[in-house]
């Protein structure tokens, strides 16, 4: 028997909040942590996981069609990621695997991201003639993201853009575009230890994935704003013709989704802003737009506070997190927001004492800092 190993790293998103699936841009990275797996074929027509914390996964490969009862389950993911690579080619028979991971599970680090790459990597290699898989041999990150992207879409039943899996799948700080497919990739190298700051996430310790349906909501409105000015998405309707019609939209859908059409205009400004900003050098105006992208987000999207305003982790971690930096650095809501994590810039000089308030507040733990990786999802 074969056996293999696979990682993944985690994700973060640098700029581009809510705008992947949108045609939109983004920049986003592969951070230090991930998920580490082993896979070995077992000669059957059985699959079989085992996840430290999660169910185990068993299956057979008859029909590897969506399983409703499998909605927001590990085994929704396996079994998409499988579907995915059988109909790209890959003749993917019955194995065995083990995962482990320190990416926190509804974190905002991607953790379905990293899961479902390290799968689908260790899959390739386990059963896949890598440089003759259908498609060139360059694009395999891309393809790999997609497989996983459609497996939490359609399996795992979490409407999401590709941004996440692409992060994962390159590595290193890449800017997306996602207005082309497949999307357009430029690499940035920046260091943000030589600028002085650390780049942290707190984790709120409230699972986003308790938000699903908040986080779908987002997707649909932003989508139903792009309907309305006659595009697919909002990347493909101007600006100004937008801002011309916005009291229409505001009319015809109401002010939520209007608002979050805004957004996306705003969040494109910002992600250019902080592109230019990190191919300059110019830390200061990277951190500008960051704060005023933080700002777009809860303003417009809306993606800070929960729709029950009951709990608020979110907005409390980036109020501790402002009230401690006192004007310096920068945060903003994380990823899909709602739950989930705050990202932080924080000095360097400031970084022990800013870690240690945030424990003390929100639990041990909780403020991590993370460095940037530059390999991706990969296999051996």
């Amino acid at each position: 028997m074969k056996s293999v190993r696979a990682f993944a790293p985690g994700r973060t998103e640098l700029a581009g909040n809510h705008t992947d699936h949108q045609g939109g841009r983004v920049i986003a990275a592969a951070v230090s942590c991930g998920v580490e797996m082993e896979l070995q074929d077992n000669l059957s027509n059985t699959v079989s996981l085992a996840s430290a914390g999660f169910a185990p996964v068993e299956f057979a490969l008859d029909d590897l069609a969506p399983v409703e009862a499998e909605r927001n389950t590990t085994a929704a993911l396996v079994r998409g990621v499988v579907a995915g690579l059988r109909e790209a080619g890959v003749p993917v028979t019955g194995f065995d695997a083990w995962a482990s991971s320190d990416v926190p599970a509804g974190g905002g680090l991607s953790s379905s991201a990293a899961f479902e790459l390290a799968l689908a990597s260790g899959l390739v290699a386990l059963f896949g003639d890598v440089p003759t898989w259908p498609g060139h041999f360059d694009t395999l990150p891309i393809e790999l993201a997609k497989i996983g992207q459609r497996a939490e879409s359609e399996y795992f039943g979490k409407p999401c853009g590709l941004m996440d899996q692409a992060a994962v799948a390159c590595g290193g700080i890449n800017l997306f575009d996602f207005a082309q497919n497949p999307p357009a990739i430029e690499r940035i190298n920046f260091d943000f230890a030589s600028c002085g700051h650390a780049l942290c996430l707190i984790d709120t310790h409230c699972d986003h994935s308790l938000y699903t349906e908040e986080y779908a909501q987002v997707a649909r409105d932003m989508k139903a704003a792009a309907e309305f000015m006659g595009a697919p998405m909002l990347s493909q309707a101007p600006r100004e013709a937008f801002l011309d019609r916005f009291e229409d939209a505001r009319e015809e859908l109401g002010d939520l989704p209007a608002l979050r059409g805004l957004h996306y205009y705003n969040e494109m400004r910002l992600v250019d802003a902080r592109v230019e900003a990190l191919r300059e050098d110019d830390f200061q105006a990277f951190l500008s737009a960051t704060r005023q992208s933080g700002a777009s987000s809860a303003q417009y999207l809306q993606n800070v506070s929960t729709f029950d305003r009951a709990s608020q982790p979110a907005m409390v971690a980036l109020a501790l997190a402002d009230a401690l930096l006192e004007g310096e650095g920068a945060a903003r809501i994380h990823g899909g927001g709602f739950g989930g994590t705050v990202q932080a810039f924080v000095p360097a000089d400031r970084l022990e004492s800013f870690s240690r308030a945030i424990d003390a507040r929100l639990g041990a733990g909780s403020c991590k800092a993370y460095d940037i990786v530059q390999e991706g999802a990969h296999a051996e």
